[in-house]
């Protein structure tokens, strides 16, 4: 059962929707068939606008609607529900991909793909933008998230996001007021919609800038598990932690987990920071992992690891899938409680 909005609210919703975007909206999409970790259950109602003004007139929409509401780009870093979702999955994906490079800066909307990007970027003669190769999901996600690797992110070249508000209005913010910080943004904690930015970057030769992103793909490639579906780093890595005891990959290997299985769900044999959906994996078992990992780790180290990866409930609460996985397996210690 995906949720408890009567029938009739969300058949008025969808052909509201529709009318207002033709062709865009569709109904009981398989969340597990657009889900980087190919898992969950149905959405309500699912719409993807070719448009900043079409995502706004979906905010404007929603602003008096009971249903949740929830944005994504390539769900790198959600994990949604097998129940369902019970409102609208709005995606900002290839609709919205448009990019223009000019001089030192670059605007591009917020659904063009992170690979393509970076490579158009460093094509361009600029640098800054090497550590984000080979990271999957779109240009508005990493920025949402602050996104990126070798323990950099987006944020710092960011000159201007332009966003629409819960009730379709346009508004830009310049880098300081986005809010960012390691993984994190301002822009998680309002209910808006990134449509645009505008981002700035050094020239830097292109030879130099394409050996860089080689040899990241390289280590990537070795690293990090590439052909079962996965969400990316499951763990936020801290910096206490990481100084005195090692990344979350290395702790959690340390810990004996590395290959541990529930399910179809499996901490990677390969980079233990990852848990990857070996066929038929549930939301379930992945939340068993992540309480089971954070308690295991807790109990040897001391240091509740917090998770990088956010879950969707069916009735539309997002949080940090550590909070969700403690609700549904109490951990064994009171000191992860929290």
């Amino acid at each position: 059962m995906v949720s408890e909005v009567p029938q009739h609210a969300t058949d008025t919703l969808a052909s509201l929707l529709a009318a207002e975007l033709p062709g865009r909206v569709r109904r009981h999409v398989m969340l597990s068939e657009i889900s980087r970790w190919r898992i969950g259950g149905p959405a309500a109602i699912y719409v993807e606008p070719r448009s900043s003004a079409e995502a706004a007139r979906v905010m404007a929409l929603m602003a008096d609607r009971p249903e949740p509401l929830f944005i994504m780009g390539d769900s790198t870093n959600t994990l949604f529900d097998d129940r369902g979702f019970s409102g609208v999955i709005m995606r900002i994906g290839r609709n919205l991909s448009a990019m223009e490079i000019g001089g030192k800066s670059v605007w591009a909307q917020a659904g063009v793909w992170m690979p393509h990007f970076a490579k158009a970027v460093g094509s361009a003669g600029l640098g800054g933008i090497e550590h984000t190769i080979g990271i999957p999901g779109t240009l508005g996600g990493l920025i949402v998230m602050n996104g990126g690797s070798q323990r950099k992110g987006i944020g710092v070249n960011v000159k201007e996001a332009l966003c629409a508000d819960e009730h379709g209005n346009f508004f830009a913010l310049d880098q300081t007021q986005c809010g960012f910080s390691y993984r994190t943004s301002a822009l998680q904690r309002r209910r808006v919609v990134l449509l645009e930015a505008t981002l700035q970057f050094q020239p830097r030769s292109r030879q130099d800038v394409r050996a860089d992103m080689l040899s990241i793909l390289r280590d990537r490639r070795g690293k990090f598990p590439q052909k079962l579906p996965n969400c990316g780093s499951t763990f936020l890595s801290n910096p206490a932690m990481y100084e005195h005891v090692g990344p979350p990959g290395r702790v959690i290997e340390g810990a004996g987990l590395k290959g541990l299985r529930r399910g179809g769900a499996q901490i990677s044999k390969l980079h233990a920071n990852f848990i990857v959906n070996t066929g038929g994996a549930t939301s379930d078992d992945v939340l068993w992992l992540i309480n089971h990992i954070r308690s295991e780790v807790f109990i040897r180290t001391g240091y509740a690891m917090d998770c990088e990866v956010r879950h969707l409930s069916p009735e539309g609460v997002l949080r940090a899938a550590h909070e969700s996985a403690l609700e549904r397996w109490r951990s064994r210690s009171s000191g992860v409680a929290r």
